[in-house]
Formats: C-alpha cells, structure tokens, sequence
C-alpha cells in the first residue's frame, strides 16, 4: 500500500514573489488525489517540493516520518525511491529506445542483472499496454504511447507515491480517458498513493478519491471528491463550468466586478458524475473500501450537499451498518442507531401449535351455534363450574 504525504503550513516564494502560502493537506495513502488551479498558480512547483527538487521557505512535508524539508541529503536521497514523476512531456531521452529509456532507471539505481531488468522492464509496458514498442524511438511514437512509456518508467522501481503532472497536455480527449484508466488500473493493481495535478475538468471529476484546487497563492480546499465538486463557491463554478464571468481572469490579479459575480450566481454547480471504475478482469480497487470508512467518520463536519452525494453511493445494508438514514433531497442525513436483523422465519414443523387462551367472564357464556348449522347444542355444565361462574353475584340478582 501507498503511504500517507502529510504538509503543513508549506509556503513557497522565487524571491519577492509568493508562489503559494500555508498550503496544508494530507494525501491519503493508496488513494488517487487531484490538484487543480489557473494556469501560473504553482502545481507544478508543488509537485517538486513533494519531491525535494525545490525547497519551501516554511512548512513540513512529512513522508514515513520524515520531514523531507529539513532531513540529511542522504535521507532525502531514500525517501526519493518511494516515487515515481510522470512529467508532463514525459521527459524520454531522444536517442534511447522505449525499452532503455524504461530500462533506464534500474540501471541507475539497482544491480539487477540484464535479464531481471528485461523482465521488469516487459511487465511494466504490459501494464501500460506498450508490448511489441520496444524498439520505438520517442519521436516514432504519438503523444499518447510517451506519456504512456513516461509511467512505465516511473513504475519500474515499485514506487509507492506516484506523481503526475498534466497528463492530458496535448492529448485529444479519447487519448486521455484511456490514460486516465489506466492510471486507475494501476491504482487497483500497485495500492499506490497517486496525485495528479492537471487543467481537465472530466479528469477531475471522473478520477481522483480526493480534490484540491489552488488559487491566488493559497489552497482553496483539499478533500473528499464530493466537497469541491457540490461547493457554491463562485472559483470553484467557474472553473468547473469553463465560464469566462467570474474570479478567475487572463491575470491571476483579475478583479471580479459585481455584474460578474451576480452572473455567476445563477449557475448551477454541474451535477456530479460517477467516479471511474477499474477495467473487468482487473481487481477491486482497496483504497475505495478505506476511502470510504475515512469519509463517514468525518461526514458530520462536511457541507449538507457532499454529505447528500456521499450518502447516495451507499448501499441500504451499508447506510444500516453505518447507522445512517437515506434523507430526502435537500434533508440533512439523519444517524440512527444500528438496525438489528430481521430473524428469518422457522419452518412451519418446527412452530409449536399453542391453544388459545380464553380469559374466564363472570357471564355464562351463550352457546355457539355448529359449523353445520342448526340449533346450538346443549350441554351439562358441571355444578361446580357453574358455582364458580356465578360465584361473587349480590343476592337478588338473575
């Protein structure tokens, strides 16, 4: 399994400008996360200050207990092996073969011999869906097949956080849902903590377990899928919606007039979409059982209408586990306590036959007339019995 990327309070400057400030988040491990923003609002520097390629003026970034911002070189040098960088070209050396330029990391970093390489190098284009390309050179390839063979190489040292940055940049959109499963498949078969930064609205609503969205140097929000993509916030619709009314400007310092925001008021938040499931034949994603056990214990502290949407992808024998109620729409989700199961029934040979109890009446009780039909029949009541039914009556009466 992936392991937990904790960041506190990590604020980043390129001298008098600030790049982004108290950023603080928390990347689940083995979940899929997506970070989104405007162009120009440091994504991509922040997946390079999770790597340790750049250094944050302020804040932790703590990775298997490590504070990879203040650590030795030599510890930071360990901590690096835990990942693995899609980078937004896919960064392939020009005059190496698909095979040596995946091969390339092994050689660089372990004394596996040729054959294990070959191995390891073979499985992981298998993944990818690269096998019979061995011998391509990148510039024999189309875009899709080297962001593919950019992933294969970030796999081939079993990382454990996988960062990719843009994978949609310069793919048409049938290219990148295909890469977008195959990034989820991997999730299903490695358990990796993955995060993707990238600018592709069906991504982000499609793909990740958790979103953030960066913007104007600080982190918006950062959670569950369902909080940003339910959330009124007017940066949020615009961005969501791809409307030019609103915050976000050809300059991160656009001023947002009234007239906009009053347009902008009258969209929708688009409804939300299903989240990506894994291909059949490849196993069930884990992170999807521990997602969900992390965001019901939290459900009480989240907006009315995440809390709707994360409610309707339980199960009724779920919502009863949990202790939840399905609301109606718009209700806030009610707790209830756990509901018992419903004995089954015992067999109709196994229920003792009880006789009716008839409770004793200080009245002679009239005579019933024969299923048959006819007169009732008479019968001698025994004289004690008689004593006792009549027994307690004042005197005089009939």
């Amino acid at each position: 399994m992936g392991v937990e990327v904790v960041v506190d309070g990590l604020s980043k400057s390129f001298g008098a400008q600030t790049i982004w400030r108290d950023v603080t988040l928390t990347l689940p491990p083995g979940e899929i996360s997506v970070l989104l923003g405007p162009s120009g609002t440091g994504k991509s520097v922040f997946l390079k200050s999770l790597v340790g390629l750049l250094k944050p003026e302020r804040g932790k970034i703590v990775i298997n207990g490590v504070d990879i911002c203040t650590c030795p070189e030599r510890e930071l040098y360990e901590v690096r092996k835990l990942f693995g960088v899609l980078f937004q070209d896919g960064a392939l050396f020009g005059s190496m073969n698909l095979f040596d330029n995946i091969a390339f990391p092994l050689r660089e970093h372990t004394r596996k011999s040729e054959s294990e390489i070959r191995r390891i190098v073979l499985e992981k284009m298998e993944m990818v869906g690269l096998i019979g390309a061995e011998e391509k050179l990148p510039g024999e390839i189309s875009g899709g097949m080297r962001k593919r063979a950019g992933l294969a190489r970030a796999l081939v040292l079993d990382p454990e956080i996988i960062l990719v940055d843009e994978p949609d940049s310069g793919l048409d959109p049938v290219r990148t849902v295909l890469l977008n499963q195959v990034i989820v498949d991997l999730n299903a078969q490695i358990d990796a903590t993955i995060l993707i930064v990238t600018h592709d609205i069906n991504t982000a609503r499609t793909v990740p377990d958790n979103i953030g969205m960066l913007y104007r140097r600080n982190l918006v929000m950062f959670g569950p899928r369902e909080v940003l993509l339910t959330s009124p916030e007017p940066v949020v619709v615009q961005f969501l919606n791809g409307r030019p009314d609103g915050p976000i400007g050809m300059t991160e310092e656009k001023d947002t007039g009234a007239d906009e925001l009053a347009r902008l008021s009258e969209i929708s938040v688009p409804p939300m979409m299903p989240q990506l499931d894994v291909t059949p034949g490849m196993p069930e994603r884990t992170a999807v059982r521990r997602r969900k056990e992390r965001v019901l214990r939290q459900l009480r502290s989240l907006a009315p209408s995440a809390q709707q949407e994360i409610l309707k992808t339980l199960t009724p024998e779920e919502l009863a586990l949990y202790g939840f109620s399905a609301p109606a729409t718009g209700a806030w989700p009610q707790q209830t306590e756990p509901i018992a199961p419903t004995p089954a029934p015992l067999p109709q040979d196994e229920v003792a036959d009880v006789p009716q109890q008839v409770r004793p009446t200080p009245y002679p009780r009239e005579p019933e007339a024969p299923p048959w039909g006819g007169a009732p029949e008479q019968t001698a009541e025994p004289v004690e019995s008689s004593r006792r039914r009549w027994f307690g009556r004042k005197r005089g009466e009939q």
